[in-house]
């Protein structure tokens, strides 16, 4: 029997866009919506899986919204602002006194919406805290630290914490930067990481393996999925070049966003023969490619602690590769890497320091690591995280304030 109290979640991406945070957010919208009744105000139009839809499944509303590219940085403002709009407007009609809405931190405008609408409405109002603005756009040198623009950020952000029932933080390290806001409190927190949607098992390197045909070298080291404005492409790139000379190391790289047009600038003007790209991989091959390569490489620019988490992280894990991450040690994937034994933490910038990670692990038996790999990823399951989204909501309506409780 589903209890009183609706469930609303608001979320430009949905399926049947096939970005990971659609993916996220139609897991926990059909989880929930096994004891709730699910309204889903989505942002990626078309026609739903066969998964997502029937009895039990939630209702998805796809509201009109036209995505910029992130290069065309007004347009992209504009839409995004537009869709925000129609979001509030969404809410304003759909939500009732006791209602739940969750969403998530991206595009930035979303939360302060969802936030209005839902103290309007007398609502209760979750937000997944999946990058944190302005602190990203900080670190990737869009918006400088005392601008105008920051300082009304992080002025709307004080407010916007001090309304909402509950955050969720998907990395340890997210807190810190939270509970500086003046409406933030530690019992409002919820940590739930995100989960591997390959099973965790070990994958063995073989000469068969599609991707790796066409490579001679011995060591393949990997490069895959989104890298924006948080990520650093020139590092690896760098790296690669350094380690031209060692025939038996090689970069595949396959991905998407700025940083990848920025690989593929950098390839074009050095052709250095120890890169090489591959078409954007659909989940359908994900899994041979990600056991395609023996070290895995995350790039992030400086200061990217409590801002954000590499979802493709975990993955990595299931496929029981070890990885080497850039990024300053107090980040949540560095953490994990250096408790569990997984792989490298370099400082960011430090290119001479990732040339001589990547050197080390290829010279390395990797096999215990890759052991360790897998059993973390184990660690992040999805059922458990999906437990904890419905007691969290169950949390919500029974009490609105969290702060009373613990």
């Amino acid at each position: 029997m589903q209890s009183q109290g609706k469930i609303v979640v608001a979320s430009q991406h949905y399926p049947p866009d096939p970005s990971t945070t659609a993916a996220i957010m139609a897991e926990i919208a059909c989880r929930i919506a096994g004891d709730h009744e699910v309204v889903v105000l989505s942002g990626s139009p078309g026609a739903l899986p066969a998964s997502q839809t029937g009895p039990g499944k939630p209702r998805v509303v796809a509201l009109k919204n036209r995505i910029a590219g992130k290069t065309a940085l007004v347009r992209r403002g504009a839409s995004e602002l537009l869709f925000a709009a129609r979001i509030f407007f969404a809410l304003i009609r759909e939500l009732r006194r006791g209602d739940v809405v969750l969403t998530v931190t991206a595009p930035f405008m979303l939360p302060y919406a969802v936030v209005a609408a839902a103290r309007l409405k007398g609502a209760r109002s979750a937000l997944i805290m999946h990058d944190l603005f302005p602190d990203v756009l900080v670190m990737a040198g869009l918006l400088k630290p005392g601008a105008i623009v920051t300082r009304l950020m992080r002025a709307a952000n004080s407010l916007m914490f001090r309304t909402l029932n509950a955050v969720i933080t998907i990395g340890r390290d997210a807190e810190r930067p939270l509970l500086s806001y003046s409406g933030m409190t530690p019992n409002k927190i919820r940590f739930i990481p995100n989960w591997a949607t390959l099973t965790p098992a070990p994958r063995p390197i073989t000469s068969d393996n599609p991707f790796r045909k066409a490579i001679s070298a011995r060591f393949i080291v990997g490069l895959s999925g989104n890298l924006g404005f948080t990520h650093d492409p020139e590092i690896m790139f760098e790296a690669a070049r350094l380690l031209r000379g060692e025939p038996d190391i090689h970069f595949l790289l396959s991905g998407w966003g700025i940083g990848f047009e920025r690989l593929k600038q950098l390839q074009a003007e050095a052709r250095l023969a120890n890169v090489s790209f591959v078409a954007r991989v659909e989940d359908a091959e994900l899994e041979a490619f990600l056991a395609s390569a023996n070290l895995w490489i995350i790039p992030y620019r400086k200061d990217v602690a409590g801002v954000s988490v590499p979802s493709r992280f975990y993955n990595l894990l299931a496929v029981g590769r070890p990885v080497v991450l850039v990024s300053e040690p107090e980040a949540e994937a560095a953490l994990t890497v250096v408790e569990n034994e997984l792989g490298w933490v370099v400082p960011p910038g430090s290119v001479e320091r990732l040339a001589e990670a990547i050197r080390a692990a290829s010279r390395a038996d990797n096999g215990d690591m890759a052991a360790r790999a897998v059993k973390a990823a184990a660690r992040f399951d999805r059922t458990n995280a999906m437990n904890d989204y419905a007691a969290l909501i169950e949390e919500l309506l029974r009490n609105p304030d969290l702060s009373e409780q613990r």
